[in-house]
């Protein structure tokens, strides 16, 4: 059974190879977000949220559907 920080662990990764395979910094990710979204993130704070890998899933699909992933293999 995984604790909460293993699953805050794997979701952490999940989004951060999400945005390597992209080649998405969060300063882009920033600007993505408050387009399509009015997001208004920094990129520091995008930094530290995804770092700590405590979000909601709302943030998590939204990141996800900014940078066009539209599948992920769990």
């Amino acid at each position: 059974m995984m604790t909460d920080k293993e699953w805050q662990d794997r979701l952490k990764g999940m989004v951060k190879a999400e945005l390597a395979k992209r080649n998405i910094n969060y300063v882009t990710l920033a600007g993505l977000l408050e387009q399509a979204y009015g997001v208004t993130e920094t990129p520091q704070n995008l930094s530290n949220k995804i770092a700590r890998g405590k979000f909601s899933a709302v943030f998590m699909v939204q990141v996800l559907e900014v940078i066009g992933c539209d599948s992920l293999k769990l």
